[in-house]
């Protein structure tokens, strides 16, 4: 009996050891799984640079929100420990400079973000600031004796909160809602730039907690998008900025590097007022005798080439770093002895990790792998930085400076990522427009197999100066419009950025011909590999990917299906959009002068030739393609009595970011393929 007992309890155990095995054989990845993943932020490194702290948000479908938590990162061992547990999030965190505190921006009750210090040895979080604005890029002078940070106040603030406080009450109590102008920027993406509204730079004094105004009466933009990039100088006296110069109505806007004394007099040198083209991110060097900033020649192309710049304070001379790089480098940072900066640049589809010689000389790869970002310097001649891929999630890893022991430090996704059947990714090249090289990744299907035949995605990236490159993305991941059974292809085609300025430059004045060709070309390029299935292709693309879409819905009836995201439909309209500067260049001519050229361009225009069925998707809070583009391209197709469908979010802007919006999104893209090309391989 006992025998029997051991028999079944064993054949209990081997079926459910067996049903655990097959539950955790891995699965395609859906929309669900997007927002089950953790995304920690750049890693900032302590002075010691020997841990890290970062932030880490993790999504609820319940709240349809994020929370950010605060983690301590030991950079030799990889142990992590939590310092934050609250539902409210915590962003922003600095270290002081002798490293025993660490500050950081939260609400925790209040209606605005402000600042808090958390002490290291052990102990609660104490607030620091209670102002009636937010608190936002808060760092420690390098003193030790205060923090410096940026909030936004009206142009009439003369430094009392108090007052300020009751003046806010009022405005909400304001019962005009009107919006008035005479600007030509007067609104950025989602938000509305006409309520004279402008960030200043503030101190706090830590030994008697008093907040002080360094930039007085000052009534001018750091950014349009609302950020700003400043650092101080090493003996806490004064910090450089970068600021937008141009005078209203902005016809033209430039911003400059500027150098403001702490004193709280608001008194600044502009150190590159010769220059009528965007000065940004100025680094100050360990020994305060230099600045780098980055610096572009265009007015009229935003993804003009960035030249990194030496500034010598003491004699103003300017010393071009990397004269020979053909990328734009992004988030230097100087390596400890000042010897060296570290930067990421977009190379050829990836995000590249490189160095050169603070004086000047070649640039060297350190890292092509993926796509890594927040590059930040650590103790032993190591760097540490996000790195994300096509199928890898975000994790923060480590990486001697010579290119070495590549380490992942962190593994919140691991379960996650092991728990995926990931679909094989290629990369290929093919001959386009010109006779071009043209790069571009495939995404198989997870269960793939070269003897069927399978229906084909042809992704269209926006910008159109960016690139689809090796990284996770959250809003079009090309796995998960692969994972229901579609090779998905994401063409770099000309104007992209990464393969230099010549062939980012190459569309301007003929916004589509180029691309248009490259992505014909890639899709006759998989064609002839023999297992796509010419009878069932879709297109799809955002912003200009968007755009691209419609100017194929007039010149090619090859799809069956097209999906519009976001996209410019007629050029028109898209002088209606929050940046109209530089779009006479890209089109090559305007409403007052070029009239036809521009036209010729627009997908609009080519309506009589529709005939391939559109999802159509915008959001009404889209300021870059306002939504009317969305509705005129929706209306045009009901009008023809051709299939469309519009899916209209009132809520979102430019990206679908809510969760609950994301997983509804990826769902109507999905529907759309399948109703057109089904999905898997043919019967």
């Amino acid at each position: 009996m006992k025998s029997h007992s051991f028999i079944y309890k064993g054949l209990v155990s081997a079926l459910l050891l067996a049903s655990s095995q097959l539950m955790a054989e891995p699965q395609p990845i859906t929309s669900a799984d997007l927002w089950q993943a953790a995304r920690p932020s750049t890693p900032v490194v302590s002075p010691d640079g020997k841990q890290a702290v970062f932030s880490l948000t993790r999504y609820s479908m319940e709240t349809d929100k994020g929370n950010a938590d605060l983690h301590l990162l030991d950079i030799n061992t990889g142990a992590i420990s939590q310092l934050t547990h609250l539902e409210e999030s915590e962003s922003s965190p600095i270290w002081s400079p002798d490293g025993k505190q660490l500050a950081f921006v939260a609400r925790r009750g209040n209606s605005k973000g402000q600042l808090f210090v958390l002490p290291m040895q052990g102990g609660e979080a104490k607030q620091l600031t209670t102002l009636p604005v937010s608190v936002s890029a808060p760092q420690f002078t390098p003193d030790g004796k205060s923090i410096i940070f940026m909030a936004q106040v009206p142009a009439s603030f003369n430094g009392d909160f108090a007052a300020l406080e009751s003046e806010l009450k009022q405005q909400k109590n304001n019962k005009v809602s009107a919006k008035v102008t005479e600007e030509r920027v007067y609104r950025y993406w989602d938000k509305w730039l006409t309520d004279n509204l402008f960030p200043r730079l503030f101190k706090l004094d830590l030994a008697s907690n008093t907040v002080s105004e360094l930039t007085p009466g000052w009534q001018r933009w750091f950014s349009v998008g609302g950020g700003v990039d400043y650092s101080i100088a090493p003996d806490s006296k004064t910090l450089a900025l970068s600021a937008i110069t141009s005078e209203k109505p902005y016809n033209q806007l430039n911003s400059d590097v500027l150098m403001l004394k702490l004193d709280g007099s608001g008194d600044f040198t502009n150190l590159t007022s010769d220059n009528p083209a965007r000065d940004a991110n100025p680094v100050f060097s360990p020994d305060g005798k230099f600045i780098v900033y980055g610096a572009q020649e265009r007015t009229d192309f935003y993804a003009d080439r960035v030249k990194l710049i030496r500034h010598d304070i003491k004699s103003g001379k300017k010393t071009e770093l990397a004269k020979d790089f053909m990328h734009s480098p992004a988030d230097w940072q100087f390596s400890q002895n000042g010897k060296t900066l570290y930067f990421v640049a977009g190379d050829r589809a990836k995000q590249s990790i490189f160095s050169v010689s603070a004086a000047g000389g070649k640039v060297k790869q350190i890292l092509r792998d993926q796509s890594n970002s927040g590059v930040r310097v650590a103790a032993n001649n190591q760097l540490v930085f996000v790195q994300h891929g096509i199928s890898q999630f975000p994790e923060i890893f480590k990486l001697k400076t010579n290119g070495k022991n590549l380490t992942a430090l962190t593994h919140f996704n691991q379960d996650l990522q092991q728990n995926i059947a990931w679909g094989k990714v290629e990369e290929a090249e093919f001959t386009g427009a010109d006779g071009k090289a043209i790069q571009m990744y495939v995404i198989y299907p997870p269960n793939f197999d070269k003897s069927k035949k399978w229906p084909l995605l042809n992704l269209l990236h926006g910008g159109p100066h960016g690139f689809f490159g090796d990284n996770f993305s959250f809003r079009w991941n090309p796995q998960l419009f692969a994972a229901p059974g579609y090779v998905v292809i994401m063409p770099n085609f000309h104007g992209s950025t990464s393969f230099g300025q010549e062939f980012a430059e190459s569309i301007h004045g003929e916004h589509p011909t180029k691309p248009f060709i490259d992505s014909q070309a890639a899709v006759d390029f998989m064609l002839q590999k023999g297992f796509i299935d010419e009878d069932r292709l879709a297109a799809a693309g955002g912003s200009y990917g968007g755009y691209l879409v419609s100017w194929i819905a007039g010149h090619t009836d090859r799809y069956k299906a097209l999906i519009n995201h976001a996209g410019v439909y007629n050029l028109m309209g898209q002088f209606a959009s929050d940046g109209t500067s530089h779009r006479v260049h890209s089109y090559g001519g305007a409403p007052w002068d070029g009239l036809d050229k521009m036209l010729q361009w627009s997908p609009a225009m080519h309506a009589d030739k529709f005939v391939t069925p559109m999802l159509v998707i915008h959001g009404e809070k889209d300021y870059r393609v306002p939504v009317t583009q969305g509705l005129e391209a929706y209306g045009v197709y009901k009008g023809k009595g051709i299939d469309a469908r519009l899916v209209y979010f009132p809520d979102e802007n430019h990206w679908i970011l809510k969760p609950n919006n994301s997983v509804f999104w990826f769902s109507e893209f999905h529907n759309w393929l399948e109703r057109y090309i089904g999905k898997g391989p043919s019967n």
